[in-house]
Formats: C-alpha cells, sequence, structure tokens
C-alpha cells in the first residue's frame, strides 16, 4: 500500500455516512478483503501521516479548541482525527494549523462548552489507532496474543521504510509548549476560558 492508496481509503472513509463506529467497520471490512501486509502498511501510513502532524503548531491548535486541556494522549488522539478528515484537510491543518478554523467539524463546536459535545464531535480519534490491527487479527488468527505480531509486523516494516529514508519524523511536541503561538482564527472561534476550560 503506497500513500495514494493510504489516502485512498482515508478520503473515503471521512466521506461514508454514518457514525464512527459505523465508518470504522466499513474500514475494517475493506482490510479484511486484501492481505493482511495490507493492514500493516496500512498502520505504517497512519503512523507516519501522526507523526507528520506531531508538531508544536499542531499542539497549539488541537490545545485552543479543546479549551487548553489536550493532553499527551489526547493530542495523539487529535492527529489521528485530523489523519480521518482526508487527505486535503490533513495538508492544509499541517501546512496551517490556523486552517482548523475551517473545517466543518470543528465548526460545529464554536460556542458549545466541551460538556455538550457529543462523542462523536471531540476532535478526538482513538479507535482508528485499533482498525487495522483488528483486520490483522482476523485474517491471521492471531486475535489472543494482545497484538504481538501484529506490533512486530508493523515495526519492522517501519525500520525497513526508514532505512530506506522514506520515514520522516514530526518535531517533538513534548516539553515546553508555546502558550503564544500565533492562531487568529482560531483564537477568535475559542477564546481560552470560554470553551470548557
Amino acid at each position: 500500500m503506497n500513500d495514494d492508496a493510504f489516502w485512498a481509503l482515508i478520503d473515503e472513509l471521512s466521506r461514508r455516512p454514518g457514525d464512527r463506529d459505523e465508518r470504522l467497520e466499513w474500514l475494517r471490512a475493506e482490510l479484511v478483503r486484501r492481505p493482511e501486509t495490507e493492514s500493516v502498511a496500512f498502520q505504517v501510513r497512519l503512523e507516519r501521516a501522526c507523526e507528520r502532524a506531531d508538531t508544536r503548531a499542531v499542539w497549539a491548535a488541537a490545545n485552543r479548541v479543546e479549551g487548553g486541556g489536550c493532553t499527551d494522549d489526547g493530542f495523539h488522539y487529535f492527529t489521528l482525527w485530523l489523519v480521518g478528515q482526508g487527505r486535503k484537510v490533513y495538508d492544509s491543518v499541517v501546512a496551517d494549523p490556523d486552517a482548523l478554523a475551517d473545517v466543518p467539524g470543528i465548526r460545529v463546536l464554536v460556542g458549545r462548552h466541551r460538556d455538550e459535545w457529543d462523542e462523536d464531535e471531540w476532535p478526538e480519534w482513538e479507535e482508528l489507532d485499533y482498525v487495522a490491527q483488528d483486520a490483522y487479527d482476523e485474517l491471521t488468527g492471531q486475535e489472543d496474543d494482545d497484538g504481538e505480531e501484529f506490533l512486530d509486523a508493523v515495526e519492522e516494516a517501519e525500520d525497513a521504510a526508514e532505512a530506506a529514508g522514506e520515514w520522516e519524523e514530526g518535531e517533538d511536541v513534548r516539553g515546553a509548549r508555546p502558550e503564544g503561538m500565533a492562531l487568529p482564527r482560531l483564537t477568535a472561534l475559542f477564546p481560552l476560558g470560554t470553551s470548557g476550560s
């Protein structure tokens, strides 16, 4: 699975009707129809996309939307959600995190307290991180090994991609977080102190 094939699946996922669970079931079924190596390649591409979005600027944008309460885990789930929005949205936000202000899934949250956001509205999608493993486990019958075989296969594929010079890491977001990062449109939509912080 190359990047174009990965993004074709993600773009279709982003357009699918239904709630997140229904959309993930569609993706799992798509992966199950392919060889198990496709599930591994999908996970490698998903992790690569999350790494690319793992920057201080994107973290600042996610933190702004989440009212200053974006944790390390929450940020990882946010990057998964961002990937799940499709390639066009993902690329625009990675290039300019303030473009998050234009994303329909963010605009529906404006003016509402975080306690009022439905589970499917939260800009976090942890479950997207598990769909490839579920497909792989079903295809290989490894459902009782706690994902060890899948994780080993993903690590091997990542090592091969890194050795081939394909793996680019994002900027490390851990450590000091830039509180004053300029995000004028997001700041106007989500002033800190009004979205549930």
